[in-house]
């Protein structure tokens, strides 16, 4: 296995980190990675919000589903989705006349141009992860930074075409979490399929999560009452407050970002 392959095989979420800073030259080794991302169309649809009020990271720590660990990363990235800074360019290079000249309306941001976007910005993200790790730096996503839109976009000062679509914390691994062990992932025959989709059957799905059935099966009695790792999922993450509040802090930045 070469360097690389192993760096991206033993990465694992780090959600707590030694007390000291990433130097300036560290950090500017994962940006210049970061800036280097694949890229629709190489318009760099994505903006980093480099996070360094402490005031900001305590109420990230807060509104991010109560994770206080952000309040402690050395380094917090905002990534975002973008499209405003297109737009605002689309405006001062005179497209607008362009379009009256043409006889035909200016288009705006749409579903479509929201979705690209967030693909640059969370590859962006990822190559940032993966150059912090290959320095020995930690990583984790915050995927709860969708949550709670009204606060974040006051928080960031978010102008309409601009979607907060993943918090990254950085830093050097505590002790434990270097000792941490390793999560699993699906066998690759839940997820490759071969020429076209293909929906699981019941037997199926009883072999996805055989370590975490195992650890089910071993308690007598879970808290939440789930007899299986499908409906622990269910309570837990599909239908658990935070994932309601997710949906609909989502749907108020739609309805911001087409206008309506």
């Amino acid at each position: 296995m070469n360097e690389t392959l192993h760096v991206i095989m033993n990465r694992r979420s780090i959600r707590a980190y030694e007390a000291r800073e990433i130097g300036d030259q560290d950090r500017e080794q994962i940006l210049q990675a970061t800036l280097r991302a694949p890229t629709a169309g190489n318009m760099m649809l994505y903006s980093i919000v480099e996070v360094k009020d402490q005031a900001a990271k305590d109420a990230l720590a807060t509104t991010c589903d109560d994770q206080p660990f952000i309040a402690k990363a050395p380094l917090v990235w905002l990534f975002l989705a973008d499209y405003q800074r297109s737009y605002d360019y689309f405006m001062a290079s005179g497209v607008e006349e362009l379009c009256e000249r043409k006889g035909e309306p200016m288009r705006k941001p749409a579903e479509g141009d929201l979705f690209l976007a967030c693909c640059d910005a969370l590859i962006a993200a990822q190559t940032a992860v993966i150059a912090a790790e290959s320095l020995g730096i930690g990583s984790c996503y915050i995927g709860d930074i969708m949550e709670n839109y009204e606060d974040h976009r006051d928080l960031f000062q978010l102008p309409q075409y601009v979607f907060p679509i993943c918090l990254l914390c950085f830093g050097y691994p505590s002790e434990q979490q270097r000792r941490r062990r390793m999560t699993s992932r699906f066998d690759s025959k839940f997820v490759v399929f071969h020429d076209r989709y293909r929906r699981l059957s019941g037997d199926e799905f009883g072999a996805m999560y055989p370590e975490e059935q195992e650890r089910l099966d071993s308690v007598e009695q879970n808290s939440d009452s789930s007899a299986n790792v499908g409906q622990r999922i269910y309570l837990r993450k599909f239908a658990a407050d935070f994932s309601k509040e997710m949906t609909r802090s989502v749907r108020a930045m739609l309805t911001v970002w087409m206008g309506e």
